[in-house]
């Protein structure tokens, strides 16, 4: 038996870089993207459902096989192939004119100058960063930052 006590060691680097991986800009934005991306898809099926497929059975002639024919008894739904390419296309539009083409502006922008890029890191706070990840790998504890009226960094 252990005189002492099992438990889960989990290093503070391994928490803080965890942390750091979670909170990073790119995978926020990747977990709201693929939460507003399935609210749209259940929106936009729920068009094509209601609307665009009983139009497309009006179209092709109404009642039960509107938008089907049957060769041989099998049925060819060509409605809801229609129904569905009707849906991609629009999703495809609105994803463009909302996403795409302001990112694409932005872009071209921040090219030409007209607007600000993300700011970047001061030169101390680059020198901080340099610093702890020296003592870091001496295997030294970071140390906290300075505070006012203390030496230099």
């Amino acid at each position: 038996m252990l005189d002492r006590p099992c438990r889960v060691w989990v290093d503070d680097a391994v928490l803080k870089g965890f942390k750091d991986f979670l909170l990073r800009g790119n995978v926020v934005e990747l977990a709201v993207a693929v939460v507003i991306g399935a609210a749209f898809t259940a929106v936009v099926n729920q068009f094509a459902e209601s609307f665009l497929t009983p139009l497309v059975g009006l179209v092709g002639g109404g009642g039960q096989l509107g938008g089907a024919f049957e060769v041989d008894q099998q049925v060819f739904a060509w409605g809801a192939f229609v129904s569905q390419v009707i849906t991609f296309v629009l999703t495809a539009a609105i994803i463009y004119l909302l996403v795409v083409l302001p990112m694409k502006t932005l872009v071209e922008r921040r090219a030409r100058g007209e607007e600000p890029g993300p700011a970047q890191p001061t030169q101390v706070e680059l020198l901080v960063e340099i610093r702890d990840l020296l003592r870091a790998r001496q295997g030294a504890a970071p140390a906290q930052a300075p505070s006012r009226g203390s030496g230099p960094v």
